[in-house]
């Protein structure tokens, strides 16, 4: 039986393609951001019995994620990571809240993926919660995928409340970014 090689030793893809794929998460989580904020705050706060219980906390959760990895771990920081403030949805009483922690998140993001280079993608990140190292290219599609997830379940809670939420297809979302 071939042995299937389950590292990231091989490049996945360039540095812009992954500041692409960064865009695209970026333009995603802003629309749907930008769709709950027109709702109530109880609705969006509301337990809907997802993972993260509401779209609110699913919101926080998809930005901690972003948070932890990208601008702790990457750097060895991960003692450091705020989990009693920034990376509790408690913290959060409204939609100015989160865009404040987002333009944060992503002012740390927007650094690592100017810097980000071929050796930088093979760099290894330890994260406490899961056993080993990680190529900083497979930490990039993690956090990207956990991304797709938790918006899928936001999708989903949207539908229970019959609203229909924004566009999140790769196609659709980056026709013109080439």
């Amino acid at each position: 039986m071939r042995k299937i090689n389950r590292s990231s030793k091989k490049k996945i893809a360039s540095p812009d393609y992954y500041r692409r794929l960064f865009a695209y998460n970026r333009k995603v989580f802003n629309a749907y951001l930008n769709a709950l904020a027109k709702l109530p705050w109880k609705t969006l706060s509301k337990n809907m019995e997802s993972s993260h219980y509401s779209m609110k906390d699913t919101l926080v959760h998809i930005l901690t994620v972003y948070n932890g990895w990208l601008n702790y771990n990457v750097y060895g920081r991960s003692s450091e990571i705020p989990h009693e403030t920034e990376h509790n949805p408690e913290s959060y009483n409204s939609i100015g809240d989160i865009r404040k922690f987002r333009d944060k998140v992503w002012l740390g993001v927007d650094e690592l993926l100017d810097n980000l280079d071929d050796e930088l993608l093979a760099k290894k990140v330890k994260a406490p919660w899961l056993p080993g190292s990680h190529y900083l290219a497979d930490v990039l599609m993690q956090v990207s995928f956990e991304q797709a997830h938790h918006i899928g379940e936001i999708i989903a809670m949207m539908w229970q409340l019959d609203i229909e939420p924004p566009e999140m297809t790769w196609i659709m979302n980056t026709r013109n970014m080439r």
